[in-house]
């Protein structure tokens, strides 16, 4: 910026509070940033007009929340989203509690209205401060300019350390316009603030002595591994020691699924084999999750046999739902890698019939994957070609439901940031944004889209923020003309009362017609052979975003799965269909 005025007192640059924010911006290296203006968040607009960094004007702030968690979740960089005040920050909530949920580092940047207008009611004000407390890591209310780089610079330190979580700046428009000498923190100080990363030396030892004598140890593996980048230390565990490994839904890729010691997916969709070693195990490595109840159904029936080690960087985590006999506070990086240096030398336990009946358990109950009957498209097959044409080394999104159970399972992805999913919040609207968001931050990768026609209807409209901003992404809607997982539940616990499940997308809207209108192109496949067509098509596109309806059955539902509030050990594999355990074998 030369050619800028400066203090007198300082020699310090002067700039405006907005240009000041985006000066820091740059600072801390952010390129890209998804918003949408207003009155209130303006004076940051017009400065950046000429900034070098690119935003990308949705069409929903929403869209925005979430664009800016595909982008950190491809990229494992911080991301940024702005919005105007009021209404146009409320509609960042959702994507920021959605960020809270998932460990995803976010900053979220909202107009707020002059600082003496605060707390008036004044046109388009809203406590947005307030109402993000309860799912931010932290907040700001800058109302005076020269607070703006500090906590640019804090807000970007506590998004991205520690476990990972959005912040919210939320800066008054007054603030905005001030005219201030620009001074760059030289250093972050923040006394209440310091994450532990190094586990104690102590807890390390006891965990190591605890696996060391494990019969039958299974390891969870969280999405923390994946936000601290220890997915190498990972697969070095499991080779020095043996123990298979589970991994929760957004965790996914963080383990190859290839691995004959990979069990799948636990929990209340989870695989019949990583259920029943969790259920079986008298040792339960937990790193970076969180016990979630889509884990453990009913708390009180969770592992009974086994001792627990908990590992986590977050405290607040340890013992919250499943105690821990081995509480580790720490870096998932070093635990794992702290772990093998303590194991080293040590005699481990003989796992072979262990792994023996581990893997009669995966060949006996693979996920299904059907065919359908009657000639209309299986969900489950459609998704599985998608992964068959697209490939590992695609990034794949997902909306929330039975789709995303099935892409979850049926998906080939074996790296981590290649599978981005709304877990905590379940997050219906997600997939399209997020798709968008994980193409900006990795245009070299061909980024997959696997929605359901209900979620897809909540946030297709930035299909035109793809088509004008030159992001091809590609988006395949599994079209069962309605509301599927809600439907399942109402097919197993509501005696077929379809009470407003029925979408009847089969008629309305045309999805390829849709899509055309907003720039992408729309393609269609209600047959096997088209499905294969189709795909090969969308393959062929790579300067424009492409939409894919697959017309699916209806009925087809998502197995295995634990009902709600049942214990893990009542999973089915069909209706009213338990697994054989095969306990003589163990």
């Amino acid at each position: 910026m030369a050619g800028e005025p400066r203090s007198r007192e300082t020699g310090a640059t002067e700039l405006t509070g907005a240009q000041a924010l985006l000066k820091s911006l740059e600072k801390l290296g952010v390129d890209t940033v998804f918003g949408l203006p207003g009155g209130a968040i303006l004076p940051l607009y017009d400065p950046l007009f000429d900034s070098d960094i690119r935003h990308i004007l949705v069409r929903h702030e929403q869209a925005a929340g979430h664009a800016a968690e595909g982008y950190a979740v491809a990229t494992g960089r911080v991301g940024v989203c702005i919005a105007t005040s009021g209404p146009g920050a409320t509609n960042l909530v959702t994507p920021i509690g959605d960020a809270y949920m998932d460990s995803v580092p976010l900053i979220a940047i909202t107009g707020q209205v002059k600082s003496t207008a605060i707390g008036t009611d004044a046109f388009q004000e809203a406590d947005i401060r307030g109402i993000t407390t309860p799912i931010t890591k932290h907040n700001f209310l800058i109302t005076h300019a020269e607070d703006i780089p500090a906590a640019l610079a804090e807000a970007h330190h506590i998004a991205r350390t520690g476990r990972p979580g959005p912040v919210l700046v939320d800066v008054a428009g007054d603030a905005l316009r001030q005219v201030v000498p620009f001074v760059w923190p030289e250093k972050i100080t923040l006394p209440g603030y310091k994450p532990t990363v190094s586990p104690h030396a102590k807890q390390m030892s006891s965990a190591a002595r605890v696996l060391a004598a494990a019969e039958r140890p299974v390891l969870i593996a969280g999405g923390g591994i994946i936000r601290a980048r220890a997915a190498k230390e990972l697969k070095a565990f499991v080779e020095a020691t043996g123990v298979p490994v589970a991994t929760t839904l957004t965790a996914k890729g963080v383990f190859p699924s290839t691995d004959p010691l990979y069990l799948g997916m636990p929990g209340m969709h989870g695989t019949v084999a990583a259920v029943g070693a969790i259920q079986r195990a008298d040792v339960v490595l937990a790193v970076g999750m969180r016990f979630d109840d889509r884990v453990t159904g009913e708390l009180s029936t969770f592992a009974p046999h086994a001792t627990v080690i908990h590992a986590d960087i977050d405290p607040a985590e340890i013992s919250k739902n499943i105690n821990a006999d081995v509480p580790i506070v720490g870096d998932a990086r070093k635990v794992l890698a702290g772990l093998i240096d303590r194991l080293e030398g040590k005699k481990l336990q003989d796992l072979s019939s262990w792994h023996e009946y581990l893997q009669g358990l995966k060949d006996r109950y693979q996920v299904a994957k059907e065919r359908s009957a009657d000639g209309t498209l299986s969900p489950q097959w459609v998704i599985e070609r998608i992964g068959e044409k697209f490939g590992p080394d695609a990034i794949y999104a997902t909306g929330v439901g039975q789709h995303q159970m099935w892409a979850a399972h049926l998906l080939p992805v074996d790296q981590p940031n290649h599978f981005l999913t709304s877990g905590g919040a379940g997050t219906m609207g997600y997939c399209v944004p997020a798709a968008m968001g994980a193409k900006v931050g990795a245009p070299d990768k061909v980024v997959v889209g696997v929605d359901g026609d209900g979620c897809f209807q909540m946030t297709n409209q930035e299909l035109v923020t793809c088509a004008l901003n030159h992001i091809p992404v590609k988006i395949a809607v599994i079209n069962n003309s309605a509301l599927g997982m809600v439907r399942q539940w109402q097919s197993l616990f509501y005696n077929e009362r379809y009470s407003h499940t029925d979408l009847n997308s089969d008629q309305l809207p045309d999805i390829p017609k849709l899509a055309e209108a907003m720039g992408a192109v729309g393609l269609r496949a209600t047959t096997e052979t088209e499905v294969d067509e189709v795909l090969a098509r969308a393959a062929e596109i790579n300067d424009a975003p492409v939409v894919m309806e697959f017309v699916c059955e209806k009925d087809a539902m998502v197995w295995p799965m634990v009902a709600a509030g049942t214990s893990n050990d009542d999973i089915k594999i069909a209706r009213d269909m338990a697994p054989n355990w095969g306990e003589d074998e163990l």
